[in-house]
């Protein structure tokens, strides 16, 4: 076995991704412990350079993607909630909504979609918490190994918002749409082994990062040019229509941000109080 080599990626922000690579295999963790890997511009950012960076590896065979101390990613930084709270909030000051140039997404979709690009399997190794954004970066990956206690949540709706990171594609085409709305539009959090019971997550672990690196092991003795070109297949029938879809998502999540009932949403949350909301609806 070669020696493990740690990767500098240009882009990365005071390592809040952190990237090494032995016999092929690249060992990504999202690197930002003390506040459950939850998403700030740097770690858009450096997600967003990790991803490119992968993209171009000369000798790629498998990524594993996974999250530093007690989780996975508990999503959104609590400090963009609270700049919706604000009266007259407009878009929260997180550095997502840029298109850039040959892209199908902006900054928040892609440190999603970006493991779909990236030509080699993808594996997500997830534990304590996948919330919001963070459920949809797993999501974003080829295959996902999930302690059973995790919580899961598409969390969004609690929010007043929507899943817009590419999450209304890559939960649909995981499991059944009924049960993709109940998820979505009840918020709930649910564990790990319910999320194996309904689609999302491709197995169970008690030691997920172990588990998958042992799958890289197993992708990395097969042909990388049989791995490249059969995830290519798949993802060309999968990821059929995500262009719309992910155009779709931006629109709607465009309308509700600063709404009267998204903020009130947030602001109920940090007040502990049932929300009070307006009646009628921006969508007919």
């Amino acid at each position: 076995m070669s020696a493990v080599q740690r990767v500098d990626v240009p882009g990365v922000i005071d390592d809040r991704v952190t990237i090494s690579v032995v016999d092929g295999i690249a060992d990504v963790k999202m690197n930002r412990a003390d506040k459950r890997n939850a998403l700030d511009n740097a770690m858009f950012t450096s997600l967003n350079a990790a991803g490119e960076y992968l993209k171009k590896l000369d000798g790629l065979r498998v990524v594993v993607l996974s999250g530093d101390g007690a989780s996975f990613c508990a999503g959104l930084d609590f400090s963009s909630f609270a700049q919706m709270a604000e009266a007259g909030a407009k878009k929260p000051d997180m550095n997502a909504g840029a298109m850039v140039d040959g892209r199908i997404t902006h900054m928040a979709q892609q440190v999603c979609w970006v493991w779909q690009e990236v030509p080699v399997p993808v594996i997500a190794a997830v534990h304590g918490h996948a919330l919001g954004g963070g459920i949809q970066i797993a999501l974003g990956a080829d295959i996902r190994i999930v302690h059973p206690d995790t919580q899961l949540s598409v969390r969004e709706v609690h929010w007043g918002l929507i899943p817009d990171m590419t999450g209304t594609l890559m939960l649909s085409r995981l499991v059944r749409p009924d049960i993709v709305k109940n998820l979505v539009f009840t918020a709930r959090v649910f564990s790990g082994k319910e999320g194996h019971e309904m689609g999302i997550a491709t197995q169970l672990s008690q030691d997920v990062h172990a588990d998958a690196m042992t799958m890289a092991r197993e992708i990395a003795g097969r042909s990388p040019d049989a791995v490249r070109g059969a995830k290519k297949l798949i993802n060309l029938l999968a990821n059929n229509g995500a262009a719309e879809q992910f155009a779709a998502e931006r629109a709607t999540i465009g309308q509700l941000i600063g709404t009267a009932n998204q903020a009130e949403a947030v602001m109920s949350h940090f007040e502990k109080r049932p929300p009070i909301f307006e009646s009628g609806s921006l969508f007919r």
